[in-house]
């Protein structure tokens, strides 16, 4: 007899590129939680005079599935719905960066993201012992404000020595940006998906050539993983729409 446990193993190449140089790469799907596969038909029942149906038969048939992951993965999220471009470098949110106003005039904060970053925007700034949200201006900030410019902070000499935190964004050179753009209606990124489990010395595999995604979710808690969630719809096209292959 043949069994399953566990998650198995899941992965996706985007097909919809034609051919490409180089090849376009299969993903895996990192800290893969579970897929649930569903096949869904039509039936038609012919009834004559009587209460039961004389014959019954199938039309239309639906293959859904959907899949849940923990590794989040621009290039995953691309091929899989998306179908925008992918680009080296990632941006970078800085939460409570610890900064003092200075002393004496001029009472500016420049800010220096780590690494070879780029400043890219503001986000705001709090009184570190009070909470206060300060409000930005301008120009000629009074206290409790103030202005800023390509990541040169301006307090009011009423805020000489106070002790502020700063939230913003800075690019990095390192990991990737998936920018979805927006295409005409019908542009459809389709993939191909393979599924295997092995238990028990026996192997599954479920392979789907063709493959369209109708949603995709990444929801946050506060107390818990990332578990994202793509719905998707396997067809025919110009084959088969699934093989099943088993030990047994």
């Amino acid at each position: 007899m043949q069994f399953g446990f566990g998650s198995g193993l899941l992965y996706t190449t985007r097909t919809d590129l034609g051919t490409t140089t180089p090849p376009q790469p299969t993903l895996r799907f990192g800290a893969f939680q579970d897929m649930q596969l569903d096949f869904s038909g039509e039936t038609k029942q012919l009834f004559g005079q009587n209460q039961f149906a004389l014959d019954v038969a199938r039309g239309k048939v639906k293959i859904e599935a959907k899949a849940k992951f923990a590794q989040i993965s621009a290039a995953m999220m691309n091929a899989i719905f998306f179908g925008g471009t992918i680009n080296t470098g990632q941006t970078i949110s800085v939460y409570a960066d610890a900064q003092s106003i200075p002393a004496t005039s001029v009472y500016t904060i420049t800010i220096t993201p780590p690494g070879s970053g780029t400043y890219l925007n503001d986000l705001g700034v709090y009184d570190a012992t009070t909470g206060f949200q300060y409000t930005r201006v301008a120009s000629g900030p009074t206290t409790t404000q103030y202005s800023e410019a390509s990541g040169v902070y301006t307090f009011a000499a009423a805020d000489a020595s106070k002790a502020v935190l700063i939230d913003y964004q800075y690019t990095a050179t390192s990991g990737f940006t998936m920018a979805s753009g927006n295409p005409l209606m019908g542009n459809t990124p389709r993939f191909s998906v393979s599924f295997t489990q092995t238990y028990g010395g026996n192997n599954t595999t479920i392979l789907m050539p063709n493959c369209v995604s109708s949603k995709m979710n990444m929801p946050t808690k506060i107390d818990d993983y990332v578990m994202e969630e793509f719905d998707f719809e396997a067809f025919a096209g110009a084959g088969s729409p699934i093989t099943i292959s088993t030990t047994l």
